[in-house]
C-alpha cells in the first residue's frame, strides 16, 4: 500500500475510546488533520454508521462515509485505531482494529483486499491486535500491484527453480487443482511466474489466469519456512499431473483414432448440415429445440458487509455440500474422471479474490446477490479474455459454480424450469452449464449441440459418460435453426442434419436400431449368469470400494466382488483408520452382497498410490520399490489390524476372502499367511480363502510351485503388462502400447492357468483388460475361472461370452498367443464383434 493511503501518522496504537461514537470521531479526527478530509466528513461518518454495519468481522470495522459526502474527501486516506482490549461495535461484535476509509475513487480497494483476506488468516490477522510497532500494520497492508507494468521486472521469491509445462491441453481445472493442494500443505509463500505475470500457487484461479500453454516455461518460487520443500513438493506435484494429463491425451487419441475406423451412419441423399466438432458418439433423431439463454437481472439490493457477509459464508458452505454430494452420485454412477468435474469446481469457491471482491463490492454499498455475481462475472471475463479454448471452458466451469452460490442467496432468482420438452428432443444451446448436463432428463433429450465450447469441455465430457450423442462449437447459426423442426444429430462426425427426407430418416432409424438391439440385449440379460453358448461357467464380479458401490455392482449384474480395493480406507485423510473402523466397512460389504462372494485385497500402496501421512521413503522407482506385500510385511503396524478387522468380520458367517497384492515370492506367502493363522487363533475366527495376485513376471512363472500355498490366484493385469513389458503405463508416450492383448501377458496368463489347475485352484482376473468384451473372450479361451471388473462393463462381457462356444473361444486364445503383436491379437478379435 502507497504511502498516500496510510502512514505511520495516521495509525494510532493502543487506544482505550469510550464508545463507537469516540472512536469514529478520533479516526476521523486523524484523518482530517492528515488533510484528507473536510471535519463535517466526520459526521458522515457516523451518519453511514446510522443506516449500516460496517463491522468486517474478526474484529476490524471500517467505518466510512456517505456516497452523497464524496465530495469532503480531499485525498484518499485510512486512518487505523487499534483497540487492544476491543471495543463493542454492535451487539456480539467486538472491535480491536477500526479502519476508517475516506475515498475519492476506488484506491481503497487496494486494503479492502488485504483486509479481507487478513480475515481469513488469523495467524497473521491476531498478532496485529497487540502489536507495539505500526510498521507490523503497514506491512500486512502492503500489496504489490497485480499486474506489473511491462517494462518492471517481476521478482521471484527466495527459493527458485524452473519447469517446462508438457500438458498437451495446457493448465486447466483439473491439474491446477492438485498444484493448490500440494501448494497447500506448505507452509511458505508460494508463487508461479510465467514471463512477467505472477500467480498465488495456492489460488486457483489466480493460477488459471496465467493461461499457460503446452511448452510454457514457468518459474516456481517460495518465501518463509520450508521453502525448498515448498518448492520440490510443488514441481512434484506438477510432474506427478504432467504423467495423468499426457497419458490421458494419448488414450484419447488413440480411441478416436479407433473411432474414426468405425463405419458410421451415412445419410442417404443430400442433407443441410451444419458442421461442430464431435464431442460424444451416436447418432439421434429428433425435433430440434432451442435453449435460449436467460439473462440473469439480479437486484442490488445494499446491505451491510456483516449481514452480507454471513450470507455469502451460508451459500458458500451449502454450495460446497452440493457440490460434493453431486460430486458422490456422479462417481458412483458414472466414475471417478467425471466426479472430478465437480470437485475442480469446489475448488473454485475457495478463491480469495472472488470473496475480495465481493466484499468490496458491498463495502461500496452493494448487495451481497448483485456483488457476487459482478465478482464472478468479472473473474470469469478475466479468464476468457485469455484467448485459451480451454481456459474459457473453465471460465463457464466458474459461471455455473457462481449460479449455484446466487441461487443458494436469493432462490428466487432460479426461476421457472423451461418449458417441458418432448421425448425426442435434440437440445440446441449456446453452451450448456456442466451440472445442468449431468442432471438432464435423458428420456426426453437424445442429443445435445453447443454454438460453443470444446470436445475437452466438462460438458463434452459428462455427454460421452452418459452416452449422449453431442457435437459442440457449432457456432452462431446452430442458434438460427428452427425451433421445432426435424433433424439428426451425429455425434461421430459432428453435424448437425437439418429436414431430412423420409429416406434419410428411414436409414437413420435402421442404424439406430441395429445399435439400441444390441444394448437392449445386452441389459436384458445382465442378471443371467456368465457363460459361454455351450455352457462353461465363467463368473463375473465387480471391482468396487466401498459397500454404498455394492448394490449398484448387482444392478448392473455382478454375481460378487471380485476385488474390494481397501485403499480408499487410508487415502485422504491424516490418519490410518483403526480396527473398529475397518470391521464396520468389511461387514457392511458382507451385509450389502446379501451372501455373494466378497474377495478383499489387503491394503496395496507404494508405486502410484502414496499416503504422506505414512512417510514412505522416497525412492527412486516406487514401482519397483516397497509396495504391496513387501510393504505389508515391513509395516505390521497397518497389516495387524486389518487382518483383526477381517478375522471378526469372517465371524459373521458370510462368504469372505483375503487376497495379498504383489507377491513374488514363496516366502512372502508363508510369512503372510502365518500372521493370518495367528489372527486366526487368537480371534477363534474360521478359516478364511487366501489368494494371491499375480502382478509380476516371478508370479507367473511360479504359479505351480505357489498353488499348493493358496487357495486362488488374481491376475493383475494392468500391472502384469507393465513388467511384462517394461513400459510405464502411465507414461504418456507408451500408455496406449502398454496393451494387455500382447501375446507375452497372454502367455503369462495362460502359465498361471495351468499351474494352478495341476493343484485345483482356480484363477480370476481383475486388471482392466477383464472389462474388454474382446479380451474377456480371450481369457475365457485361456481357461480364467473368473472376471472381475467396473460395473458399467459386465453386460457386455457376459453378451460377448454367451455368443461364442468355449472351444471357439479356446481356439481363438490358441491364435493370439502366436501371433507377434498386440495389435495382430486385436485384429484377430474383430470376428468377435
Amino acid at each position: 500500500m502507497s504511502d498516500a493511503l496510510l502512514t505511520p501518522q495516521l495509525i494510532r496504537l493502543g487506544c482505550r475510546p469510550a464508545s463507537k461514537e469516540a472512536a469514529i470521531r478520533e479516526a476521523g479526527r486523524m484523518l482530517a488533520d492528515a488533510g484528507c478530509i473536510a471535519p463535517d466528513y466526520i459526521d458522515s461518518l457516523l451518519r453511514r454508521e446510522a443506516v449500516a454495519n460496517t463491522y468486517l468481522g474478526n474484529g476490524i470495522a471500517i467505518p466510512h462515509g456517505m456516497v452523497e459526502d464524496r465530495a469532503m474527501v480531499l485525498r484518499t486516506g485510512v486512518a487505523i485505531l487499534q483497540i487492544p482490549t476491543g471495543l463493542e461495535w454492535n451487539p456480539g461484535q467486538r472491535t480491536h482494529l477500526l479502519c476508517a476509509i475516506a475515498a475519492r475513487s476506488d484506491d481503497h480497494l487496494v486494503m479492502l483486499r488485504q483486509l479481507t483476506r487478513l480475515l481469513q488468516d488469523e495467524a497473521r490477522l491476531l498478532p496485529l491486535f497487540s502489536t507495539e510497532n505500526s510498521a507490523d500494520l503497514i506491512a500486512a497492508l502492503e500489496q504489490a500491484p497485480e499486474n506489473p507494468p511491462p517494462d518492471t521486472e517481476t521478482q521471484d521469491l527466495d527459493v527458485c527453480d524452473e519447469w517446462r509445462l508438457d500438458y498437451p491441453n495446457g493448465l486447466h481445472a483439473r491439474p491446477a487443482a492438485l498444484w493448490v493442494e500440494a501448494a497447500r500443505r506448505s507452509p511458505a509463500q508460494l508463487q508461479v511466474r510465467h514471463g512477467g505475470r505472477v500467480a498465488d500457487a495456492k489460488n486457483l484461479i489466480s493460477l488459471l489466469q496465467l493461461g499457460l500453454r503446452q511448452g510454457d516455461l514457468v518459474a516456481v518460487s517460495a518465501r518463509g519456512p520450508q521453502a525448498e520443500d515448498g518448492v520440490r513438493q510443488l514441481l512434484k506435484a506438477m510432474r506427478e499431473a504432467s504423467l495423468a494429463e499426457q497419458t490421458a491425451a494419448a488414450i484419447a487419441a488413440q480411441r478416436a483414432a479407433g473411432a474414426r475406423k468405425t463405419a458410421g451412419w451415412q445419410p442417404a441423399g443430400s442433407l443441410i448440415s451444419l458442421p461442430g466438432i464431435a464431442a460424444s458418439p451416436g447418432l439421434a433423431i429428433g425435433t430440434a429445440r432451442i435453449l435460449a439463454s436467460r439473462q440473469l437481472h439480479v437486484p442490488d439490493r445494499p446491505i451491510s458487509l456483516a449481514e452480507g457477509g454471513d450470507q455469502l459464508h451460508e451459500a458458500l458452505a451449502a454450495t460446497r455440500k452440493q457440490l460434493a454430494d453431486l460430486a458422490d452420485a456422479t462417481q458412483a454412477t458414472l466414475g471417478a474422471g467425471e466426479a472430478g468435474i465437480f470437485r475442480a469446481q469446489a475448488e473454485l469457491l475457495n478463491d480469495t479474490d472472488l470473496i475480495t471482491l465481493s466484499c468490496q463490492l458491498m463495502v461500496a454499498g452493494h448487495g451481497v446477490e448483485w456483488s457476487w455475481h459482478q465478482a464472478v462475472e468479472r473473474l470469469a471475463e478475466k479468464i476468457s479474455a485469455l484467448g485459451n479454448p480451454l481456459l474459457a471452458a473453465r471460465a463457464a466451469d466458474l459461471r455455473d459454480v457462481g449460479r449455484r452460490v446466487l441461487f443458494q442467496l436469493d432462490p428466487a432468482l432460479q426461476g421457472h424450469a423451461p418449458a417441458e420438452f418432448g421425448p425426442d428432443t435434440l437440445l440446441l444451446a449456446a453452451d450448456l452449464a456442466p451440472s445442468d448436463t449431468a442432471s438432464l432428463d435423458l428420456a426426453r433429450v437424445k442429443g445435445l449441440a453447443t454454438a460453443h465450447g470444446g470436445p475437452t469441455a466438462h460438458t463434452a465430457i459428462l455427454a460421452r459418460t452418459l452416452g449422449l450423442p453431442a457435437l459442440v462449437a457449432a457456432g452462431p447459426a446452430l442458434l438460427d435453426v428452427a425451433d421445432g423442426s426435424p433433424a439428426i444429430l451425429d455425434g461421430d462426425a459432428g453435424r448437425l442434419y437439418l429436414n431430412p427426407s423420409d429416406a434419410d430418416l428411414a436409414s437413420a432409424r435402421a442404424w439406430q436400431q441395429r445399435q439400441r438391439e444390441d444394448q437392449q440385449k445386452q441389459q436384458a440379460e445382465r442378471q443371467q449368469p456368465g457363460q459361454t453358448a455351450d455352457g462353461k461357467r465363467i463368473e463375473i464380479a465387480a471391482n468396487i470400494n466401498r459397500p454404498d458401490q455394492a448394490a449398484a455392482a448387482l444392478e448392473a449384474g455382478a454375481e460378487g466382488v471380485g476385488l474390494m480395493r481397501t485403499e480408499f480406507l487410508f487415502l485422504e485423510r491424516d490418519a490410518a483408520p483403526d480396527e473398529e473402523e475397518q470391521l464396520k466397512t468389511y461387514l457392511a460389504m458382507q451385509q450389502a452382497l446379501q451372501g455373494r462372494p466378497l474377495i478383499v485385497r489387503a491394503l496395496d500402496i507404494g508405486g502410484d498410490k502414496q499416503v504422506p501421512y505414512l512417510n514412505l521413503p522416497h525412492e527412486d522407482n516406487p514401482f519397483l520399490g516397497m509396495r504391496g506385500a513387501r510393504l505389508l510385511l515391513s509395516r505390521r503396524e497397518l497389516l495387524e489390524p486389518q487382518l483383526r478387522a477381517l478375522y471378526r468380520a469372517a465371524k459373521a458367517g458370510k462368504p469372505l476372502s483375503i487376497m495379498f497384492p504383489m507377491i513374488s515370492s514363496l516366502k512372502e506367502i508363508t510369512r503372510l499367511k502365518g500372521l493370518c493363522e495367528g489372527v486366526r487363533k487368537e480371534l477363534d475366527a474360521p478359516p478364511v480363502p487366501i489368494g494371491i495376485m499375480v502382478e509380476v513376471p516371478a508370479a507367473a512363472l511360479l504359479a505351480d510351485q505357489f498353488a499348493p500355498y493358496v487357495d486362488f490366484f488374481s491376475i493383475g493385469t494392468n500391472d502384469l503388462t507393465q513388467y511384462a513389458l517394461a513400459m510405464d503405463r502411465q507414461h504418456p508416450e507408451l500408455a496406449a502400447e502398454a496393451d494387455s492383448l500382447h501375446p507375452a501377458v497372454l502367455r503369462l496368463i495362460r502359465q498361471t492357468v495351468q499351474g494352478a489347475a495341476a493343484h485345483q485352484r482356480w484363477v480370476g482376473v481383475c486388471g482392466g483388460i477383464a472389462g474388454d468384451p474382446q479380451g474377456a473372450a480371450v481369457l475365457a479361451g485361456l481357461g480364467v475361472d473368473e472376471l472381475s471388473m467396473s460395473p458399467h462393463d459386465i453386460a457386455a462381457v457376459k453378451a460377448t461370452l454367451r455368443r461364442h462356444s468355449h472351444a471357439r473361444l479356446r481356439a481363438l486364445a490358441e491364435q493370439a498367443l502366436a501371433c507377434d503383436s498386440a495389435e495382430e491379437v486385436r485384429q484377430l478379435l474383430e470376428a468377435l464383434a
